[in-house]
């Protein structure tokens, strides 16, 4: 198969002045995007927003659920509304394992597959024409390799970001049952530890203080060599990822290390002494997938654990980081999860007390072993247990917060606020903000109080998107909708996101309805400025999917929002009525 496919008929490209980025999913694939992006700005190319008309878009796109599938297709006609005569490139895991859908949305751009990636930047050159160094390639993409700049999507220095995620390693073969990344990303494979070295050391040199650690299985981490055993497992590896830690803190200046996610079952104990002995540069924090707990539900998963052991492992975790916040992934409604198998996940994922979990529906994916099991679980079932997990996730948050008020946090500062506050994340990735009559500035890490409540991240009450906030906290005591999105109220969820908060209306006019409400505090629509518009953007599109989920999407539906006592609006806060499952009159009563 040829790295990428050129449509015939499609004319030679024009010189490229101006290039769009669209990146879903991962860490790792935002990581893949920023090496793109970089070598472009290196050549002289401005990197637009995802709305602006572009000469060349790049699109890396997700596989991990049906929706990331779907998102990944729209990115690509969105792109070519957006930019008619742009050269675009698809690539990523969407297009590895589904390359006619791709080609069937845009004929004429070009596909490139994640195994065919180490040949992106020879198609980028060639796009880009004489303007790009002469057209001279010399090296390929560092597809292993590359530093991430959180937030980054326009032309301005990496300097002004805080945090940097460095890419260590790829792909993954544990074939769990509900997975597709092993087919789309390939079997595991690691980066010397001289070239991660060398991202980390590049990073700190832009001035960033944080360095996350990311990887498909960063686990697996194995120095670029080691004996490869059943499944994914690495037998006499060249360097572990403790190693890796160890010749970071030794070789580098840095300040402050995470790791993105990894397995449970790879934290060891080597592991464990180093980020021990690292503090407090090694953060107290760490994400361990558990998808369920259950153990018969595990065990069709394909996981490498019990709960039992998952148990252990974050006791050990707790004996040996003192502080150190667990958080967690869950699935619900994977195929046989019966009642009474939900009930025993929720009162296991209860007892661990995370600080934070990650909830996913399960997605059927094609060429995965869970698509042929028996005991389906139906979408509406789904959907409660989504809420009623969104639901403890909240609780745990909001547990987590108040366990730690008062105390002393070091705080790395990343964004400010409307209303002159800083905000960023403390060493256990809890969201602070800090009086704006403090003078700091973005990069700098004292040490501060907590928010005094116990809301996580309650003092953020902005209209900003915040760099991978656990959610975006309401900021009004006595607003119906902030005590729900607070979890202080029970409701019906339907979707949750670090913006935007959906459930279903205790009154329904129609089959469907369903409110859907930004997390921060606005009044009404008329509140509303040029400043929200990726909040709006984001609410929107948010209701548009539930009307897909909910099956309204093609026969129509109707979007409402109320402004003032006149107009209907019975509570101050934004919100958007979506109702479907019926035909309307126009106008209404």
């Amino acid at each position: 198969m040829s790295p990428a496919v050129r449509p015939a008929g499609v004319k030679t490209p024009r010189p490229v002045r101006t290039a769009a980025i669209a990146n879903l999913g991962c860490k790792v694939n935002q990581a893949e995007m920023e090496s793109a992006a970089r070598l472009l700005r290196e050549r002289g190319i401005a990197i637009v927003d995802g709305h602006e008309r572009a000469d060349l878009v790049l699109v890396n796109t997700c596989t991990v659920t049906s929706e990331a599938d779907a998102k990944s297709r729209h990115a690509v006609r969105r792109a070519r509304r957006t930019s008619p005569d742009a050269e675009i490139v698809v690539t990523g895991c969407s297009v590895q394992v589904g390359r006619e859908a791709f080609a069937a949305a845009d004929p004429s751009a070009r596909l490139v597959d994640n195994r065919s990636k180490d040949s992106l930047l020879a198609e980028i050159a060639e796009l880009v024409g004489p303007g790009f160094d002469g057209g001279r390639v010399d090296r390929a993409l560092p597809t292993l390799s590359g530093v991430e700049i959180e937030g980054i999507a326009d032309g301005r220095a990496s300097v002004e970001r805080t945090r940097a995620f460095v890419k260590v390693q790829d792909g993954c073969s544990f074939f769990c049952t509900y997975c597709i990344i092993p087919a789309a990303r390939g079997a595991e494979r690691s980066h010397s530890p001289e070239t991660v070295l060398g991202d980390v050391r590049r990073a700190l040199r832009a001035g960033h203080r944080e360095i996350v650690l990311t990887g498909i299985n960063i686990g697996t981490y194995d120095g670029g060599r080691s004996e490869r055993g059943f499944r994914g497992a690495h037998r006499n590896a060249a360097l572990t990822l403790a190693g890796l830690v160890r010749l970071i803190l030794a070789e580098t200046d840095v300040e402050r290390i995470r790791l993105s996610s990894i397995e449970p079952q790879h934290v060891d104990d080597e592991l464990l002494r180093v980020w021990s002995e690292g503090t407090p540069r090694t953060l107290p924090h760490l994400h361990l997938p558990l998808q369920s707990g259950d153990d018969g539900v595990l065990h069709r998963m394909g996981r490498r654990y019990l709960s039992g052991d998952y148990a252990e492992i974050v006791g050990r975790v707790r004996d040996a980081i003192p502080g150190a916040a667990v958080h967690a992934d869950a699935i619900v409604g994977f195929p046989s999860e019966d009642e009474a198998a939900w009930g025993r996940s929720m009162t296991f994922i209860r007892s661990l007390a995370f600080a934070g979990i990650h909830v996913f529906r399960y997605s059927p994916r094609p060429g995965t072993a869970a698509v042929r099991m028996r005991g389906q679980v139906d979408e509406p079932t789904k959907k409660r247990r989504s809420a009623e997990l969104l639901a403890l996730a909240a609780e745990c948050r909001a547990h987590w917060a108040a366990a730690h008020v008062g105390a002393d946090s070091d705080v790395l500062f990343e964004t400010r606020l409307d209303d002159g506050r800083w905000v960023g994340h403390a060493a256990d990735h809890t969201l602070v903000a800090a009086d704006p009559a403090e003078r700091f500035a973005s990069g700098s890490m004292p040490s501060i109080p907590r928010p005094v409540t116990a809301s996580p991240g309650a003092s953020c009450r902005c209209r900003h998107r915040l760099p991978e906030p656990p959610s975006m906290p309401a900021d009004q005591p006595d607003c119906l909708f902030c005590r729900i999105v607070r979890g202080e109220i029970p409701s019906a969820n339907v979707s949750e996101d670090d913006l935007v908060l959906a459930f279903r209306d205790i009154a329904p006019r129609s089959p469907t309805h369903i409110l859907v409400i930004p997390k921060v505090h606005i009044g009404s629509a008329a509140d509303l400025t040029e400043a929200d518009a990726p909040l709006l953007g984001r609410l929107f599109a948010t209701t548009a999917r539930i009307a897909r989920d909910e099956g309204i999407a093609d026969a129509g539906y109707r979007l409402v929002t109320n402004v003032g006592r006149w107009g209907g609006q019975s509570v101050d806060h934004l919100h958007v009525h979506l109702m479907g499952g019926r035909p309307f009159d126009w106008p209404p009563g």
